[in-house]
């Protein structure tokens, strides 16, 4: 079956740099063999990604490598923590992959980048909310940190 996959001809025949639509993404399924699949969906909750890792989970040739921060009760998360079976699509899917982190990897700010934020502030906002992040850094440390601002 032939891979509907977008071609960079610039770097040399045959080398594949994405997918586009829902099809193209669903063909990625019918790969064989070593593949590397990068999703947006960081969390794993939701998206194409979870479809690919339906399939690929029970593999142990498999390795998926999770980047950035995964928040408490997210398939990221579980799998993260060594969860040995994950629930997609109404079905209990075994990990046989193994499964690798890489910290430090966000596109959300950290403290330091919100409070730098602040400083650029003639004025601080009289209120700044934080809606996002693990329930202990987001009511103690941080709101003790704009608690200056």
């Amino acid at each position: 079956m032939a891979i509907p996959f977008r071609t960079d001809h610039r770097k040399g025949p045959g080398k594949r740099f994405g997918v586009r639509t829902p099809e193209e993404s669903k063909a990625l399924n019918h790969v064989n063999g070593p593949a590397i699949i990068i999703a947006a969906s960081g969390m794993a909750t939701a998206g194409r990604i979870v479809r690919h890792l339906k399939q690929r989970l029970p593999d142990k040739s498999t390795t998926v490598l999770l980047v950035g921060f995964q928040a408490a009760g997210t398939r990221g998360r579980l799998l993260q923590d060594g969860a040995r079976s994950v629930r997609m699509h109404g079905r209990d899917v075994p990990v046989q992959a193994a499964i690798e982190t890489i910290d430090g990897l966000s596109a959300h700010a950290a403290q330091r980048d919100l409070l730098q934020w602040l400083k650029g502030f003639a004025a601080p906002p009289q209120r700044t909310l934080i809606v996002h992040g693990e329930g202990q850094a987001a009511a103690g440390a941080y709101s003790m940190q704009f608690a200056r601002y």
